[in-house]
């Protein structure tokens, strides 16, 4: 078994919400950019930095990956899939939400495609869409770590001593102890949460 510890952080999405916005009403309707699709290309930024994160546990071996191939869960008849974008850090936002679109649509229409579902290094579960808060994923062998994400709603925060509604999702990745660390994994999630919040570094 895989020795599981996790690492949440709550982000501000209003930034990326309003950029993810502002991106829709520039494209046409099957085109359309969804929350998962900032925060897949949020995760695969921050992994350029977090190697050991980016990595498989090979039995007696710590494997790091050369390319950032994120992985998103996806509900299908029968369970779940892991559709596969290949080169995520280096693919635009607007390449990420089109190939979801098409890997998704031939996943549940039973036509899936070798390609769409191999050579994974990272996954996004992103239950968001479910209206879940907050959970834990469990990690898919060999893989390093996984990335739990839930819905970006709207809660009252405190902002300079002043009650506001602000724009909130909290995520939490799950990490195998035996490559990376409990400070790895926090410098990660601050790293996605920077990314995220400042969310014109995706278009870059």
């Amino acid at each position: 078994t895989v020795p599981h510890f996790y690492v949440t952080t709550e982000i501000d999405m209003a930034a990326a919400m309003n950029l993810r916005k502002q991106i829709n009403n520039a494209l046409p309707p099957e085109q359309k950019v969804s929350v998962n699709d900032l925060v897949v290309k949020a995760a695969a930024l921050a992994l350029r930095q977090y190697p050991n994160i980016n990595a498989s546990f090979g039995g007696d071996k710590i494997i790091l990956h050369n390319e950032i191939n994120v992985g998103s869960a996806v509900a299908v008849e029968g369970g779940l899939l892991t559709i596969v974008q290949k080169g995520t850090d280096g693919a635009s936002i607007s390449k990420i939400a089109q190939d979801h679109k098409e890997m998704i649509a031939r996943a549940r229409d039973g036509k899936v495609k070798p390609e769409d579902v191999e050579g994974a290094t990272f996954t996004v579960s992103n239950l968001g869409a479910f209206e879940v808060d907050h959970f834990v994923a469990i990690i898919n062998p060999p893989h390093a770590a996984i990335l739990a994400v839930g819905s970006a709603k709207q809660v009252p925060v405190v902002v300079d001593g002043e009650l506001a509604i602000g724009m909130r999702m909290k995520a939490t990745i799950s990490a195998d102890h035996r490559v990376t660390d409990g400070a790895e994994a926090a410098q990660y999630m601050q790293t996605l949460k920077g990314i995220l919040e400042d969310p014109l570094r995706l278009l870059i």
